[in-house]
């Protein structure tokens, strides 16, 4: 017998959305799913101009998960995109990437993402790196930014 979930809710009392970018099919389902079972409302883009698109017409999502390696437009140019739309500035957005060198982490933290996951990551992180955003104001993500970007030897974790 299978458990329901109840619907994650946001600040606003509606359903959390999640916006996943990916141009990746099975990835989006993958991802589609593993929210879904945990409650959240999960909408789906193939790519950077998707994305953007979707976001004009409904600004309304609570976080953005968005691959950086994609065709036409890139996770980098459609972060910098959501960054420079007043509108959509203060969305979370954790990035998703194969890249995990510090450089590669130093980047997207300077260029505004809210989270890092580096693929391939359990399922159960993903879920936490969107909680994690979205108990975060913009003045916390910022501290938080400026704190990671400040430290001597940027690491994802002790270890590695």
């Amino acid at each position: 017998e299978r458990a329901t979930v109840a619907p994650r809710r946001s600040g606003g009392g509606g359903v959390t959305t999640v916006l996943v970018v990916d141009d990746a099919a099975d990835i989006r389902l993958l991802q589609r799913a593993v929210l879904g079972r945990s409650g959240f409302s999960v909408k789906e883009a193939c790519g950077g101009p998707d994305a953007l698109a979707a976001l004009a017409a409904d600004p309304s999502p609570d976080v953005v998960v968005l691959d950086v390696q994609m065709p036409v437009m890139d996770g980098w140019e459609t972060l910098a995109a959501i960054r420079a739309d007043p509108r959509l500035a203060h969305l979370p957005v954790i990035l998703c990437t194969v890249k995990t060198q510090p450089m590669d982490m130093e980047r997207a933290w300077r260029a505004g993402c809210d989270g890092y996951l580096s693929k391939p990551f359990a399922i159960s992180r993903l879920v936490e790196e969107v909680e994690t955003a979205l108990a975060r104001t913009v003045e916390e993500r910022d501290s938080v930014r400026r704190a990671w970007l400040s430290s001597p030897s940027p690491s994802p974790s002790a270890g590695g």
